[in-house]
C-alpha cells in the first residue's frame, strides 16, 4: 500500500457506498453480531453459486429498484456481470464465515449481512483458493426477499484480514535494537532476517502478516527467518534503516529487506513487489522465502 494513504477500516471499506444507500452507511453498528439463526435467502444464494446456476441467481436479484454491485473501490456491475463472476468461479467448495449480520431496525423488511467467502476454484487449469470479503443488503419485496445492494472486495489468493486491531508494527519499538536481536539470534540458529516495512494502517500490511501464519509458510519462517517489524508511521519514521536497506519508501509498504546472520544486506525490495500484497498467491510468498532461505 503507498505511502500515506489513508487508514483502512475493512468494514466501512465494504459498507460505506457513499449515497447510494444510507443504511449501509451506518455500517454494521446496530447489529447484532451474528445473528443465531442463518438467513434463508442467503443459504440459497450461496447454494446456487455453488451449482454455477446463473438462472437461478438471477430470481434472487432485485429489478425495482435494480440491485447495485460495487466492487472495491471504483468497479460498478450489473445485475449479470455479477452473476457472471459467481457463476465464473466454477466453485469445487465454498465456505462462508458470516461475520456480522442482522435486521435493520431503521428500515423495517431489510437484513444485511457480511461474510467471508473461501473458495476454490476450478476456473483455470489448476485449481486456486480465493478469498473474498463481501457485504449483503437484502429487502423483503412483495414477500420475497431480493438482494438489493452488495459490495465486495477483489477475489484475493490470501485470506483477507477483517480486522486491523493487530498491533504488527509497535509504535514505541526500537527498531535498530529490535534488529540487533534479531541477527544475534540468526547467527546462532544458521537462520536470516526478513525485516518487514510496514504500519498497522496499511491493509496490505495485515495481509502479509496473516499470509505468515499460514500452515504451508509459518514453518518455513519459522525454521529459516527472524522477522522483525519495523514501523514507518505516516513515512516518517525508520527512514534511516530503509535508506539503509535500500527499501525506497515511494515504492510502497509493506516492503521487506533480507539479511544474512551478520547483517549483510541480500535483498531489497525496490519496485513494491509486496506493496499490493493481497495481489500475491501462496505459491508467490514459498518461492521468495525458499529462495532466500539459508542454504
Amino acid at each position: 500500500m503507498k505511502n500515506l494513504k489513508p487508514r483502512f477500516t475493512l468494514l466501512a471499506a465494504v459498507f460505506i457506498l457513499g449515497s447510494v444507500a444510507g443504511v449501509f452507511a451506518q455500517g454494521m453498528a446496530g447489529l447484532p453480531s451474528k445473528d443465531e439463526k442463518p438467513f434463508a435467502p442467503f443459504e440459497q444464494w450461496k447454494n446456487l453459486v455453488m451449482k454455477g446456476d446463473a438462472t437461478g441467481l438471477k430470481s434472487l436479484y432485485s429489478t425495482s429498484p435494480v440491485a447495485q454491485i460495487k466492487v472495491g473501490a471504483n468497479t460498478e456491475l450489473d445485475i449479470s456481470g455479477d452473476i457472471r463472476f459467481w457463476t465464473g468461479l466454477k466453485a469445487k467448495s465454498i465456505k462462508m464465515d458470516v461475520l456480522q449480520s442482522g435486521s435493520l431496525q431503521v428500515q423495517p423488511g431489510t437484513y444485511q449481512i457480511l461474510f467471508r467467502a473461501e473458495i476454490l476454484s476450478a476456473a483455470d487449469a489448476t485449481e486456486h483458493t480465493y478469498y473474498i470479503t463481501e457485504g449483503q443488503l437484502w429487502k423483503n419485496q412483495d414477500e420475497q426477499w431480493r438482494l438489493v445492494l452488495a459490495k465486495r472486495t477483489e477475489p484475493s489468493r490470501l485470506e483477507q484480514p477483517t480486522s486491523n486491531q493487530k498491533n504488527i508494527y509497535p509504535s514505541t519499538a526500537d527498531a535498530h535494537a529490535n534488529i540487533k536481536q534479531a541477527l544475534e539470534k540468526s547467527g546462532k540458529e544458521h537462520k536470516r532476517v526478513l525485516v518487514v516495512f510496514g504500519a498497522n494502517w496499511c491493509y496490505d500490511c495485515h495481509v502479509l502478516d496473516l499470509a505468515f501464519e499460514r500452515p504451508d509458510l509459518a514453518p518455513l519462517i519459522a525454521a529459516n527467518f527472524e522477522v522483525v517489524h519495523v514501523d514507518v508511521g505516516e513515512g516518517d519514521k525508520n527512514q534511516d534503516l530503509m535508506k539503509d536497506y535500500d527499501v525506497p519508501m515511494d515504492r510502497g509498504i509493506p516492503a521487506i529487506a533480507v539479511l544474512d546472520s551478520n547483517g549483510k544486506l541480500l535483498y531489497s525490495q525496490k519496485n513494491g513487489e509486496f506493496e499490493k500484497a493481497r495481489s500475491l498467491g501462496p505459491e508467490d510468498l514459498l518461492k521468495f522465502l525458499n529462495q532466500w532461505k539459508p542454504t
